[in-house]
């Protein structure tokens, strides 16, 4: 583990300087991705060179040669060219995956000897100060230096809150920040952040682990390889004992003989067909594990995924704006030109206030006396008008003891799969501080992370070809049904709230029996998707 004696506590202002980031470096303390390495072009060629086939057609090519029967040499350039496609697709697979990591790499703004740049995320060392804006993801452990941020947590807790993080707070790496800016100091990067270990957990693979298609491959090859040896030399002993062949014709009877029974062509086709089908899943954005993840693919009859980002965009949209009884459709601007005003009069330091202003584009052209941001704390922003004031917030903080009186109807909106955020009017004034008037609700907004476009179209695609779809996310599981549902997953309305899920039994009964796995924390995920699936006797 990393002690921090010895290490740099720079200015958030200055940051490392260049000497010292280099320094970081050159002791290992960077932000290394723990991806396993690649095979490096030496490994590729070695591996496709020295095979064991291979070894037997230089040692029948000897003997050939011994006997001086080259003309039956033949065999040789065949076996040359394909062992040259087998390394060279491999070596086109592995150039287009390095681009395409290279061209998805997340980055991130640094600051160095005084000035800020936008650099790859593996570039970052330790004790390096990073600003971290809404909507970036924290890349390695820090705390939190100077500024103020929102993060939502849910990758690695399972749950959706918004957590304020001040001066001194730790920021979790997996962990996205949906308002404000910091300036925060890397304390655990590569393999030590929080985010790491749990992708080597998950990523961990049993050692020679192989699709079946090469274990079966294996097995013939085994069996073949360990065959040919005996059956050459009973084949050689017969020629030229038994029949009394010429030790030249002995040898090259024999050799024509064995060639035919190794299956050379077969196992270089399935390593040139892997090669190629990773380069065209590449050439979709699709990075693989391994080329073996091919067959797997291809086996997989029970997929396990989660709900934000996979099913849903990240972001966030406005999906309605629903009138309260206490709008009065004749004596009020339309509702949704009341929220331009709104937005426009708010800045977009948050993906909720970016997702009205998208949605609410037009105004009445009303002026915005004074403004109240957002905060964490009151969970509120404001604009005072000259003649009335606008508050939006979360319905709890913005109602307070009225909540009760619409509770049942909020309710029913948020468990649709909705975030539900209250407009109304405020009858005090604006100081930054909790609300302590009354508030007239005007109406929901309600917001969500909309399907992926393509997600419908794909889900569709799995049920054709037989693969069942879990969902296993951290929110609400009736949230997640919802959403399941309109992404056209069948069986969505079998639901489940994995708290409580207590015993190996339940989660396995569970894992035969539902579609849908609610509020997962990040240890169960593992657990969710592996244990009880596959007691069903199915591949996930």
């Amino acid at each position: 583990e990393y002690s921090h004696c010895g290490g740099f506590e720079p200015d958030y202002e200055e940051g490392l300087t260049s000497a010292q980031a280099e320094e970081h470096r050159r002791d290992g303390w960077g932000n290394i991705s723990v991806d396993p390495p690649a095979q490096t072009t030496e490994e590729i060629i070695k591996e496709n060179v020295f095979t064991y086939f291979n070894l037997i057609f230089l040692v029948l090519a000897i003997l050939l040669i011994i006997v001086g029967s080259f003309r039956n040499l033949t065999f040789l350039p065949v076996i040359i060219f394909n062992t040259l496609i087998g390394i060279i697709q491999e070596i086109r697979s592995k150039k287009t995956l390095e681009k395409l990591n290279m061209l998805n790499a997340p980055h991130a703004t640094v600051v160095r000897d005084g000035k800020t740049s936008r650099v790859n995320s593996e570039s970052l060392v330790l004790d390096d100060i990073v600003i971290f804006k809404a909507g970036n993801q924290v890349c390695a452990d820090a705390e939190v230096v100077h500024g103020s941020v929102q993060v939502n947590e849910s990758l690695l807790t399972g749950e959706s809150d918004e957590i304020t993080k001040n001066p001194g707070d730790h920021l979790m790496s997996g962990s996205f920040i949906v308002a404000g800016e910091c300036h925060a100091r890397l304390d655990a990067v590569g393999v030590d952040s929080y985010i790491s270990k749990l992708t080597l957990e998950a990523k961990a693979m049993q050692k020679g682990e192989q699709s079946e298609m090469i274990r079966s491959l294996d097995k013939l090859v085994k069996f073949v390889g360990i065959a040919l040896i005996p059956i050459g030399i009973i084949l050689f002993v017969q020629s030229f004992f038994f029949n009394g062949d010429p030790f030249r014709s002995s040898i090259t009877s024999m050799v024509a003989a064995v060639i035919g029974m190794i299956p050379e062509g077969l196992y270089l086709l399935a390593s040139v067909a892997m090669a190629v089908s990773a380069m065209r899943l590449a050439k979709q954005k699709v990075l693989l594990h391994d080329m073996k993840s091919i067959e797997t693919l291809a086996r997989v009859n029970v997929l396990c995924v989660d709900k934000t980002g996979t099913i849903t965009e990240t972001n966030m949209s406005v999906k309605d704006v629903v009138p309260t009884s206490n709008y009065k459709k004749d004596e009020m601007p339309e509702l949704p030109k009341m929220l331009g005003d709104f937005a426009k009069a708010m800045s977009s330091d948050n993906i909720t206030m970016e997702a009205l202003k998208e949605y609410f584009k037009e105004g009445t052209g009303k002026k915005a006396g004074s403004v109240t941001p957002f905060t964490s704390a009151t969970k509120y922003s404001g604009v005072t008008y000259e003649e009335e004031v606008h508050v939006l917030g979360a319905p709890e903080f913005v109602l307070r003891d009225d909540f009760d009186e619409y509770k049942e109807e909020i309710e029913g909106y948020a468990g649709k799969g909705n975030r539900v955020l209250v407009f109304g009017t405020y009858d005090g004034e604006l100081d930054g501080k909790a609300l302590t008037g009354k508030v007239t609700p005007l109406g929901y907004v309600l917001l969500a992370n909309p399907i992926r476009k393509e997600a419908p179209e794909t889900f569709a695609y799995f049920a054709e070809q037989g693969v069942e779809v879990k969902v296993i996310s951290g929110d609400n599981p009736l949230t997640v049904s919802e959403v399941a549902k309109e992404a056209g997953i069948a069986n969505a309305d079998r639901y489940v709230d994995a708290a409580t899920l207590h015993s190996d039994a339940e989660i396995a009964d569970a894992g035969a029996n539902y579609t849908v796995f609610g509020r997962v924390t990040p240890d169960q995920k593992p657990y969710i998707s592996y244990r009880p699936l596959t007691t069903t006797g199915k591949t996930v």
